[in-house]
């Protein structure tokens, strides 16, 4: 299972804005953070803001925020949301399966509680689990202007 660029992304810009919750941020301030694309990034923050975990405001003074608490952000719920499926084989998907043994094989119950565990396991930490190394918020700290 590997999560998709727009995820991982996502859960790089909200740890970005929880370790820095008393100010305000902009996309190309993170872009260039992490040396990521803008343009995709403008995409993952409407996302975000569009699921409630982003605050954004345009024009002078502007910028991005975190939207909640980063206590309250369990990581599972983010990556559930972020994540256009959680289809790790074929035969997750009805419409498309073609596998000939769908209907007496175990393995995809497996698969299908792997995944189930990794999102529970997930949801255990916090964004601000996340974020609560102090070698992680020096980092962080480093580019403040």
């Amino acid at each position: 299972m590997q999560l998709t660029t727009f995820t991982d992304y996502g859960l790089r810009c909200l740890m970005y804005l929880a370790a820095r919750p008393a100010r305000l941020s902009s996309v190309k301030e993170i872009s260039e953070y992490y040396a990521i694309s803008r343009n995709h990034l403008v995409k993952v923050v409407y996302r975000l803001a569009q699921l409630g975990y982003v605050d954004s405001s345009k024009g002078k003074g502007g910028g991005i925020k975190l939207a909640k608490n980063p206590e309250t952000i369990r990581l599972g719920d983010v990556i559930e949301q972020l994540e256009p499926n959680m289809e790790m084989v074929e035969c997750f998907n009805q419409q498309t399966n073609c596998c000939r043994i769908t209907d007496a094989c175990q393995l995809k119950l497996y698969l299908f509680e792997a995944g189930r565990s990794f999102l529970d396991t997930m949801n255990q930490y916090t964004l601000a689990d996340a974020v609560s190394s102090k070698a992680l918020l020096q980092m962080f700290s480093q580019t403040e202007r």
